[in-house]
């Protein structure tokens, strides 16, 4: 019997909400249990376990900074800073003159 893209897709959405394995579902709907197990197949097109991923999804931006929090107050050094500037930075968050 052919099954249109519908009719099959209906049948896949019963099988998964049934928690059944495939060819145990076939057989308790009068399906042939071969024919409905490549229906499950046909539907991982990727057997590598890995998917494409766009670069606009994994595009990061990466901040060059050191981020110091005293209570409520947060300062963004950037990495450039100078010993000496950072010296002083944190002697005068730890409430030193």
């Amino acid at each position: 019997m052919h099954y249109s893209k519908e009719e099959k897709d209906k049948w896949l959405e019963d099988w998964r909400r049934s928690g059944k394995k495939a060819w145990t579902y076939a057989k308790e709907n009068n399906l042939v249990p071969q024919t409905f197990v490549g229906w499950t197949k046909a539907k991982v097109k990727n057997k590598s376990g890995f998917v494409e991923v766009s670069t606009k999804v994994i595009s990061v931006e990466v901040k060059q900074e050191l981020l110091i929090e005293k209570g409520e107050i947060k300062i963004h050094v950037p990495l450039t800073i100078d010993g000496g500037e950072l010296k002083t930075i944190i002697t005068l968050l730890a409430g030193g003159a």
